[in-house]
C-alpha cells in the first residue's frame, strides 16, 4: 500500500504489518502533524527499532488510558499509520517525536505482543462522492472553522488563511478535527467515519457547539468589561466626592476610620522594620477603594501588626525569696524541681541586673567600677542562652501548675498553648497572607491576648506534636525554642521579626520518647515521676478536699473528712502516679454530700474509711502480688509507662508434646521476645549449674504469657522476670510473693541498667511488695527514690543472674508438674 504526504512530493510505502504504538486517548489524523511523548519501555524499544528501518509506525487510541500496558483488547481497531519526521531523546530517558498521520488503518489481528504490539493492517481509504451536497458542506465547515479560530486566542490566526486555501474535502476535515478542541472520543469517531460527507456533517455538529459556547463567553467578557468600567469611574466619583467632603469638613466613616488607624500607628512604639512595613501597607490602605477585596486584608493586617505587645512588659524584679513562698505554697514536695525551677530564676535575675549594670555610661560607670569592682562582661548573645525547661512527667503529677506557679512567682501573665494533635506547620508559624481568612501562628495570637512581650509561655504536650502534608510543626518550633535565634522570630503572616527572647517557655510532656531529638537538644528535661501514697495524703488534705467542697458549693465546717478515709481512697480507688483520679474519686464523694445536704441532712458530716464502699462502691484495686503468685512459673516485674510505673506478671507453662517450642503471647514487641528467649537460652546452656535437669525441656512446648495481652508491651527490662518465671517453672521452685524485680538479661547471665527506677519502685510500692532486686548499676538511681519509700521497701543488687534467682525464688520446690 501507498500513501501521499502532506506536501504531495513523494510516496511512502506502507508494510501489510506495522508496529503499533498505543497512544493513551489520542488521536492522529492522516495529513496531520503532532509532538508525541513516549516514556514506557516496550514503546521506547518499539520506536529504536523502528528508526532503524522506515520509520512507519500505527498510532492507535485506547478505550482506557489508565491501562499500562495496553493489551489487544484496549485499542480501538482503527488508527492511523504514521511516519517519524523528528526524533529527539531526552536526558530523563524518553523519547519527543514529531509523527505525519499518512492513511487510516484498520488492525486485523496480532502478530505478537512483546516485547512490544506487532498487528496486520488493512488500508481504510476514505470514500468520497463528488457532488453539490459535498461541496456545500466543505464551504459551510470552512465557515465554521474560520469563525471559531476568530473566537478563540488560544488558535493562531494562520489556520484562517490556511482554511482559505484549501480545496481538498479530506485535508479540509483533518485540518479542522485535528486543531480544534473535541473530546477524544469524537474525534475517534471522526476517524473511523468512511465517507468524507459523513466527517463534515459530524465536524459542522460539533464546531457549532463550539462556536456557541465560544460566543456566549465573548458576550460574558464584553458585559464584564462594561461592568468594570462602570466601577472605575465609580471609583473617580467616590474619590472626587471624598476630597469635597474633605474641603467640607463632612470626612465619611471610612475616611476617620483610616485617620484613626493612622494615629494608632504613630502612638505605637513599633522596631523599625515592623514601622517601615506598616507604614507601606498604611500608604496602601489610604490609596484602596473600600470595595477593593484588598482592602479587608490590609486593614486586618495593620490590626494585627499595631495590637502586639512590641515593648510592652509586665514583669517587674524577681525575689527569690517571694517565689520559694509561691512554690511551697502551690506545691507539696517536689523539693529537687522546686529547688531547679529557683535556680533558674536567681540565674535569670542577676543576669538581667547585671546586664542594667552594664549599660551604666560615662562617670556613672567608672564610679561604679571603683566602688563595687569590675561589672562582668557578658553580651547580648550569652544573655540570650537560657536554657527551656521541659517537665517530663505522667499525667497529674503537676506540670501545668508548677507553669503558673513560676508565673505567678515573676508576677507575668501566664499563657497556656496545647500542642497535642497540631500537624500543621503554619499553626506556629502563620498563613501567608494569599489565602483567604490568613492568621498568624499561635505563638503571636497569644501574645496578643496577653498584651505582655515577657509572658510565662506553657507549651503543653509537646511529645504529642504530629507531622501530616501540611510540614512538620516540630520543625518550626525548633526556631521559637532557640534562645540564639528566637529574638528574630518571623511569622509568616506578619513578614517582620520579633523579639521571642524576653519570653519565658516552658514546656511540658508524658514521655521524651516522641519529641525529636533537634527539638528535644533546645530543651533542658526536669522529671516529675509521681507521689507516694503519703504525698498524695497531704495533697489530697491540702489541696484537694478544700477545693472540691468550695467547687461544689459546700463550707469547710459541713464535710469532715479522716485520713484513714483518705488513705483508703489512695489504696484501693485510685492507681496512678499523679493526683487526677484521686481528684475524681474525692470529687465524687463531696458531690454524694451535696446530695444529702440538698435533701435536707444535718451537717457537719463525718465521713471514715467505713463508709467510703457507701460512696465508691466496692474497691477498684487490690494487693494483687499476693494473689497472683501461687505457684510456680510466675513471676511479678516492673514496667515503666508514659503515665507512671506498672506492676507486670509474667507466666511461663510447659505443654507436653513432639517437638521443641517456644510459644509467646500477651502482644509482646520484638525486644520483649528476645527476652524470653535470652532468658531460655541461659537456662539450658546453665542447667547443671542450676540443677535443672535438661531432660524437662525435651518435646516439651515453653509457653510464655504476660497478661493484659490487648495491651502492647516491649523493653528490655522484662529479661530478669522472665528468666525468674522459667526457671520457677523448670525447678518447681515459687517465686516469692512479695519480690518484684527489674533488668535486662543477657546469653551469659550479667543483669543490665535499666531506666525508669524511680516510676517503678513506686508501682511496687503501692503494689505492695516488700522487695525489690534491681541492677547494681542502678544503685545511684535510688537517690531519687523518696526517702519515706527506700525506708519501707528491701533493695537487692544483683550483678548476674544466680544472685536474683537466689533472692528470689523459694528455697523448697512444690510439688507441682510442668
Amino acid at each position: 500500500m501507498t500513501a501521499t504526504n502532506l506536501n504531495n512530493t513523494s510516496t511512502v510505502t506502507i508494510p501489510d504489518a506495522l508496529p503499533v504504538l498505543p497512544i493513551g486517548d489520542t488521536v492522529v489524523f492522516p495529513l496531520a502533524i503532532a509532538p508525541i511523548a513516549v516514556g514506557q519501555e516496550r514503546s521506547i524499544k518499539l520506536v529504536d527499532d523502528v528508526m532503524r528501518g522506515n520509520r512507519i509506525i500505527a498510532m492507535v487510541a485506547q478505550h482506557n488510558r489508565e491501562v499500562r500496558p495496553a493489551r489487544p483488547e484496549d485499542l480501538y481497531t482503527v488508527g492511523t499509520a504514521t511516519i517519524i519526521r523528528q526524533f529527539q531523546r531526552r536526558p530523563d530517558g524518553t523519547i519527543r517525536l514529531i509523527v505525519q498521520g499518512l492513511e487510516r488503518v484498520q488492525l486485523t489481528d496480532f502478530l505478537q505482543t512483546e516485547p512490544y504490539l506487532l498487528a496486520r493492517i488493512n488500508p481504510l481509504p476514505e470514500r468520497l462522492d463528488p457532488g453539490t451536497e459535498t461541496e456545500a458542506l466543505m464551504r459551510t465547515l470552512r465557515g465554521v472553522f474560520q469563525q471559531l479560530v476568530r473566537l478563540s486566542p488560544q488558535l493562531p490566526d494562520e489556520l484562517v488563511t490556511i482554511a482559505e486555501n484549501l480545496t481538498d474535502e479530506r485535508q479540509m476535515v483533518y485540518l479542522a478535527a485535528a486543531n480544534v478542541p473535541l473530546e477524544s472520543s469524537d474525534r475517534q469517531s471522526i476517524l473511523e467515519m468512511e465517507a468524507i460527507a459523513d466527517q463534515l456533517r459530524r465536524l459542522i455538529e460539533l464546531l457549532q457547539q463550539g462556536l456557541a459556547v465560544r460566543e456566549l463567553e465573548f458576550e460574558i467578557v464584553s458585559e464584564t468589561r462594561e461592568e468594570l468600567s462602570k466601577r472605575q469611574r465609580q471609583v473617580i466619583l467616590r474619590e472626587q466626592l471624598r476630597t469635597i467632603q474633605r474641603e467640607l469638613g463632612e470626612e465619611d466613616p471610612e475616611q476617620a476610620q483610616l485617620q484613626e488607624l493612622r494615629q494608632h500607628f504613630e502612638q505605637a512604639n513599633l522596631p523599625a522594620e515592623a514601622r517601615a512595613e506598616a507604614e507601606r501597607e498604611l500608604g496602601r490602605l489610604e490609596r484602596l477603594s473600600a470595595a477593593s477585596p484588598e482592602h479587608g486584608i490590609i486593614r486586618t493586617y495593620l490590626d494585627w501588626l499595631l495590637s502586639l505587645p512590641w515593648n510592652k512588659t509586665t514583669g517587674g524584679t524577681i525575689d527569690i525569696l517571694y517565689a520559694q513562698e509561691v512554690l511551697n505554697e502551690d506545691h507539696y514536695d517536689l523539693e529537687r524541681i522546686k529547688d531547679r525551677i529557683l535556680e533558674y530564676l536567681a540565674v535569670k535575675k542577676l543576669r538581667e541586673e547585671r546586664q542594667a549594670e552594664i549599660s551604666l555610661t560615662g562617670a556613672g560607670e567608672a564610679e561604679h567600677a571603683a566602688i563595687a569592682g569590675p561589672v562582668p562582661q557578658t553580651n547580648a548573645d550569652e544573655a540570650r542562652r537560657e536554657p527551656i525547661l521541659c517537665f517530663v512527667g505522667p499525667p497529674g503529677v503537676g506540670k501545668t501548675s508548677l507553669g503558673q506557679s513560676i508565673a505567678r512567682a515573676m508576677g507575668r501573665k501566664f499563657i497556656r498553648i496545647s500542642l497535642g494533635g497540631v500537624h500543621d506547620e503554619a499553626e506556629i508559624r502563620g498563613h501567608r497572607r494569599t489565602y483567604i481568612g490568613a492568621l498568624p501562628g499561635r505563638i503571636i495570637q497569644a501574645l496578643r491576648r496577653a498584651d505582655a512581650a515577657d509572658a510565662v509561655f506553657m507549651l503543653d504536650e509537646v511529645d504529642k506534636l504530629g507531622i501530616g502534608f501540611q510540614g512538620d510543626p516540630s520543625a518550626a518550633l525548633l526556631e521559637v525554642l532557640d534562645p540564639a535565634q528566637n529574638y528574630t522570630f518571623v511569622d509568616t503572616y506578619l513578614g517582620v521579626p520579633f523579639d521571642l527572647s524576653r519570653i519565658l517557655f516552658i514546656c511540658t510532656a508524658n514521655t521524651t520518647d516522641s519529641i525529636p531529638e533537634a527539638l528535644l537538644d533546645r530543651m533542658e528535661v526536669v522529671s516529675l515521676a509521681g507521689y507516694t501514697n503519703a504525698e498524695k495524703l497531704h495533697i489530697s488534705r491540702r489541696y484537694l478536699l478544700p477545693k472540691q467542697i468550695r467547687a461544689h458549693g459546700l463550707r469547710a465546717d459541713e464535710v469532715t473528712m479522716d485520713d484513714e478515709a483518705l488513705g483508703r481512697i489512695i489504696r484501693q480507688y485510685t492507681r496512678e502516679a499523679g493526683v487526677r483520679n484521686l481528684e475524681r474519686e474525692i470529687a465524687a464523694v463531696i458531690r454524694k454530700i451535696a446530695r444529702r445536704i440538698s435533701e435536707g441532712a444535718t451537717t457537719p458530716i463525718y465521713v471514715n474509711a467505713e463508709q467510703i464502699p457507701e460512696y465508691l462502691r466496692r474497691p477498684r484495686f487490690i494487693n494483687e502480688v499476693v494473689e497472683r503468685i501461687d505457684r510456680p512459673g510466675i513471676a511479678t516485674g516492673l514496667a515503666w509507662t508514659p503515665v507512671g510505673g506498672d506492676v507486670l506478671f509474667v507466666e511461663a507453662a510447659m505443654i507436653p508434646g513432639n517437638e521443641e517450642r517456644l510459644v509467646i503471647t500477651g502482644m509482646l514487641g520484638d525486644v520483649m521476645r528476645e527476652s524470653v528467649q535470652a532468658a531460655l537460652s541461659y537456662l539450658r546452656s546453665n542447667a547443671e549449674q542450676l540443677q535443672i535437669d535438661d531432660a524437662v525441656f525435651q518435646g516439651k512446648t515453653v509457653h510464655v504469657h504476660v497478661p493484659a495481652g490487648a495491651i502492647p508491651k516491649d523493653g528490655p527490662s522484662a529479661g530478669v522476670t522472665m528468666l525468674t518465671a522459667l526457671a520457677s517453672l523448670t525447678t518447681g521452685r515459687v517465686v516469692r510473693n512479695d519480690v518484684a524485680m527489674t533488668g535486662e538479661i543477657t546469653l551469659r547471665g550479667k543483669v543490665l541498667p535499666v531506666g525508669g527506677i524511680k516510676e517503678k519502685v513506686l508501682a511496687a510500692y503501692q503494689a505492695g511488695v516488700k522487695t525489690v532486686i534491681l541492677p547494681r548499676r542502678n544503685e545511684a538511681d535510688l537517690d531519687d527514690v523518696p526517702l519515706e519509700v527506700r525506708q519501707q521497701l528491701r533493695f537487692i543488687l544483683a550483678d548476674s543472674a544466680q544472685e536474683v534467682l537466689n533472692e528470689a525464688l523459694s528455697q523448697q520446690p512444690e510439688a507441682v508438674s510442668v
